[in-house]
């Protein structure tokens, strides 16, 4: 009862703050971490699911959902029926993740560098913020869990990522994605 309470204080919450939008239920597990900095948008679909709780998850989930639109313009998109679990989207540019989507706990999806590399330097990484790259993700498509998907990442529909994989670049739909560095290893039918 008073996780369904609370539940319903955090859907609340996000349907009140100016820089999100919903287009209908949202079902909420836990306390997720939502930062949407002035300037930037958060658009949730219609059913989307964003669970923090481990109370009834098949694994060890080590970190609340959080979705963090971080400079001004940026986006994050997460279409209808879309079901995350202890994943961080880390948006300064844009992210988006497409209908009927399952990204297991433990994920990192990120559209940028965060620092320069610097060289020559080092010391001066500390204070810059590094390139951005869109992040893509077809709909229908299932992250397993403990994936890293890095800027520029396009998946097509359909796409299934294997638990554990490191993916950079583009897969065309249908693909089985596995590895560090993942490739594709299948096409599905």
């Amino acid at each position: 009862m008073v996780n369904k309470i609370l539940s319903k204080i955090y859907e609340l919450h996000l349907k009140f703050n100016k820089n999100v939008t919903t287009k209908g239920k949202l079902i909420i597990n836990g306390r997720p971490i939502v930062i949407v900095t002035n300037g930037s948008t958060l658009n949730l679909g219609r059913n989307v699911k964003l669970n923090s709780s481990n109370e009834k998850y098949h694994i060890n989930m080590h970190s609340a959902v959080k979705l963090y639109a971080d400079r001004v313009g940026a986006k994050i998109v997460i279409k209808d029926n879309t079901r995350i679990h202890g994943t961080c989207l880390h948006a300064y540019q844009y992210i988006e993740v497409g209908s009927n989507c399952l990204i297991a706990a433990n994920c990192q999806i990120f559209d940028g560098d965060g620092h320069d590399v610097y060289l020559e330097y080092p010391i001066k990484r500390i204070n810059t913020s590094g390139g951005t790259n869109p992040v893509i993700i077809g709909d229908n498509c299932w992250i397993g869990a403990n994936c890293i998907i890095m800027p520029g990442v396009q998946l097509g529909d359909n796409c299934v990522v294997s638990a554990g994989s490191i993916v950079r670049g583009s897969f065309n739909e249908n693909s089985l994605i596995a590895g560090n560095p993942a490739k594709c290893i299948e096409k599905l039918k």
